[in-house]
């Protein structure tokens, strides 16, 4: 009987490691969303105004080539709303796994270039029937407030935050689940050993 008492002692000792853990983390997020919030109040000049286009592109890709050459077309019109930071992705691996890492944390896959994102609204490849949708996403987008605009590159880190968060959480509960099993498994034997002797 004593034995059980201390199996019990240490099965509640594994199951509130976990516990610990995750309560220590929503601290830290906690604080690290105050930080963002005075950032975030404290970025409405006059610049930020504009709507930023997220483009990656490749060095030689023609299609890339006439989606920049578009974008020239439309700046005596439009040139005031919005911004192009572009990203070349085929001979720089940082641009390139920053294009894999924007997907993964839009829930999309990025087949290849050029990868458009405006606000919420993202475009793999170029073609004539994208202009349109385009130039509706930065009509919509610079009619926002700034502050209530979508962003990916200010909520990236955030985003891939949550998708680890819920990693760490599935693997806490694998964890728990393992810890019963082996529990019950041990209480199983310990049992099973009283009843022979």
């Amino acid at each position: 009987m004593k034995k059980l008492g201390i199996f019990l002692v240490m099965l509640l000792a594994f199951l509130a490691i976990p516990f610990t853990v995750l309560a220590e983390d929503g601290e830290n997020t906690e604080k690290s969303g105050e930080v963002e919030e005075t950032s975030e109040e404290s970025s409405d000049s006059e610049e930020d105004k504009e709507v930023k286009i997220y483009f990656f592109r490749g060095e030689t890709c023609s299609h890339c080539a006439e989606t920049e050459e578009w974008f020239e077309s439309i700046e005596e019109e439009y040139g005031s709303k919005f911004k192009v930071i572009d990203y070349e992705v085929w001979n720089n691996e940082e641009n390139a796994e920053l294009m894999d890492r924007v997907a993964d944390a839009r829930g999309e896959e990025a087949d290849g270039v050029p990868y458009i994102i405006i606000g919420n609204h993202s475009w793999n490849g170029f073609a004539d029937e994208y202009k349109d949708e385009i130039l509706d996403a930065i009509n919509s987008e610079y009619e926002k407030e700034v502050s209530s605009r979508y962003d990916i590159m200010a909520l990236l880190p955030s985003l891939e935050k949550n998708v680890k968060e819920k990693s760490k959480s599935s693997d806490i509960v694998a964890l728990i689940i393992i810890v019963l099993v082996v529990g019950g498994v041990t209480y199983g034997i310990i049992q099973a050993r009283k009843k022979t002797y």
